[in-house]
């Protein structure tokens, strides 16, 4: 058989498995996201009266000025050092002023004491300042931050890992770099900055060198491939996708959120995406991290895995079988 030959069938075999999974794509996805939400997820226990009480939407106006949502799942050891780091720099900030901030705990169906560590610390905040969100079931990290935002009463709202990687008093960095996009500040303005579309990310981009010195080859190969990939298929500019310190505008979180598909480890990228798609702003911070032990991503497979979704959440925008929901705003 001839080289040519050989090269059409291949070719037309090639199509015609694009062509399948384009169609079984289209016939299986669903075109905006549905997300579910037990009863008892829709609301939190006030630890002084024992009550349920029913969670607001993002959908509502802002109430005060930030929400800080923590996804956590079995961070029973981890969660506190980060919650009290978080609770003493915003404490500090509410001395003399009329800051008001809250912090949303979302176990995301953790097996082990996250939930009661966190309510723990809802006893002594009070409800109005940390609120813990108990999943009955695992949804992943982009779920549980998701059901987060929309359960949320700020004018912007802060998505952070419960690691406490990332060190929060670098919050004032990455809300200059909000400030700077919408030219706001939302400390002063809350109800305009509310209204602006806007994302500010954490990067680690700065830390690179340093961390490919540390890492093994193999390691250092995976984590080139996955920033190929992610520059390929969905997000261009952007130097670091995976920071778990994202800030982001009630508005930007609300329509970004609501076109949310994936909720597993590659949600950022998906999340980053549709900011692009819809031209809304977003800067890049270099933030002081460090790398805690106890991580619940498997290297290997873990990127694997967010490579094959980077490629999937390409596609499938691409074909039509997953969109953005319309903003009311445009």
């Amino acid at each position: 058989m001839e080289l040519k030959a050989i090269l059409f069938i291949g070719s037309a075999f090639a199509a015609s498995i694009l062509l399948f999974v384009c169609i079984l794509l289209i016939a299986t996805s669903k075109t905006y996201p549905l997300v579910f939400r037990s009863k008892k997820e829709k609301y939190f226990i006030d630890p002084l009266t024992g009550k349920q009480v029913p969670f607001p939407s993002l959908d509502e106006s802002s109430s005060i000025h930030l929400s800080v949502i923590v996804p956590a799942y079995n961070e029973e050891v981890r969660l506190p050092p980060m919650l009290d780091e978080c609770i003493e720099f915003l404490e500090k900030r509410c001395k003399n002023t009329d800051f008001q901030y809250e912090i949303i705990v979302v176990s995301d169906g953790s097996k082990d004491k996250t939930a009661e560590v966190a309510q723990n610390y809802a006893k002594k905040l009070g409800s109005n300042k940390l609120r813990v969100l108990d999943l009955e079931t695992n949804r992943g990290k982009g779920g549980a931050v998701r059901l987060g935002m929309q359960s949320a009463r700020g004018s912007v709202l802060l998505f952070a890992d419960a690691d406490g990687a990332t060190k929060f008093s670098d919050l004032t960095k990455v809300e200059e770099g909000l400030v700077n996009l919408i030219n706001c500040d939302y400390q002063k303005r809350p109800s305009t900055a509310e209204h602006e579309r806007a994302i500010s990310i954490g990067s680690r981009a700065h830390l690179e060198q340093e961390a490919l010195a540390t890492r093994s080859i193999f390691r250092n190969i995976l984590m080139h491939g996955f920033h190929f990939l992610v520059w390929i298929f969905a997000v261009k500019k952007l130097k670091d996708t995976q920071c778990g310190f994202k800030l982001l505008t009630r508005d930007a979180a609300r329509i970004c959120f609501d076109s949310l598909h994936v909720e597993r480890w590659a949600f950022d990228v998906e999340l980053l995406y549709i900011a692009q798609t819809l031209n809304i702003p977003i800067c890049e911070i270099a933030v002081n991290w460090t790398e805690i032990d106890g991580s619940k991503v498997t290297p290997v497979w873990s990127w694997i895995q967010m490579g094959a979704d980077l490629g999937l959440i390409w596609l499938r925008y691409t074909i039509g079988a997953w969109k953005i929901k319309p903003s009311k705003k445009d």
